[in-house]
């Protein structure tokens, strides 16, 4: 398994495995299969209402718990500081984990700057490896790091063929933060897995166009959390590093990109409303 130097140091795998979405009366059974094809990086959520799956999955597989990477995420709602500290507290008790490897402010709204100062109170008392970012643009992640102590390790960005953060890729490898792809298949948008060039390309390997995709974002040095339900899609997507795009071929992909998110607009009004005042607790 390859994996990353994050700036503090730490070692994160390169491939890992993703929750969004999956119901919580499949996460277990999902997690497990990942975690025995040969996942160690899991990525959930306070808001995904899955952790304590999650969790189980972990405890059950018998694997060493210095084995794992677990990261789970801060949703905004819980961006004040004393509110910070419990929620992260509520997330270690459904993990059921002594310490986190990588803790993630879910969005770049509310008041981010409390919360990231709890997270380096926490970071800073040793229950967390690494504290970092999700969705956070250039403007407001530079911001952010100017006016605290602590660098933020991760910044977790939607990245896909359509939507390929070029600039944010630069600017992230400037600063020695590394760029994780969210929705890395563009939640499976404009018919990725049917498209002409990516088809024609996996072809050529004898590989799934996920695998292709994958191994892209790998090249470009971008850590990656696929999603599936299914063990075969498991095993592909884990499976990315006994082949490689030529330059022509990652220039090829280079010609998908659209500049904009096919998921969602996070300049659009009632969108960032929408997501800044979403509760997933009372």
């Amino acid at each position: 398994m390859k994996d990353v130097r994050l700036n503090n140091g730490v070692r994160m795998p390169a491939i890992g495995f993703g929750v969004f979405q999956i119901p919580e009366n499949e996460t277990e059974r999902v997690v497990t299969g990942a975690i025995e094809t040969g996942y160690r990086l899991i990525d959930t959520a306070a808001a995904y209402f899955n952790e304590e799956q999650v969790g189980d999955a972990i405890r059950r597989s018998g694997v060493k718990r210095e084995e794992f990477f677990i990261t789970t995420k801060l949703w905004v709602q819980d961006y004040e500081y004393d509110d910070a500290l419990r929620a992260f507290d509520l997330s270690m008790k459904k993990l059921g984990l002594d310490y986190l490897d990588l803790y993630l402010m879910h969005k770049p709204y509310g008041n981010y700057y409390a919360a990231w100062r709890a997270m380096e109170r926490l970071y800073m008392e040793g229950r967390i490896r690494a504290i970092g970012v999700t969705s956070f643009s250039n403007e407001r992640l530079q911001d952010l790091f100017l006016h605290n102590e602590i660098k933020p390790a991760v910044n977790q960005l939607e990245t896909h063929p359509f939507f390929q953060q070029q600039a944010a890729n630069t600017f992230l490898q400037q600063e020695g933060i590394q760029h994780e792809a969210w929705a890395p298949f563009a939640e499976g948008q404009n018919d990725i897995f049917n498209h002409p060039v990516l088809k024609e390309i996996a072809a050529r390997h004898g590989k799934g166009v996920g695998a292709v995709i994958l191994r892209w974002l790998n090249q470009r040095n971008i850590v990656v959390i696929p999603k599936t339900v299914r063990r075969e899609r498991m095993a592909e997507n884990f499976h990315i590093l006994d082949f490689t795009l030529s330059d022509a071929e990652m220039a090829a992909i280079a010609t998908l990109e659209t500049g904009r998110s096919p998921i969602y607009d996070d300049m659009d009004l009632p969108t960032v409303k929408g997501i800044g005042l979403h509760k997933i607790h009372e």
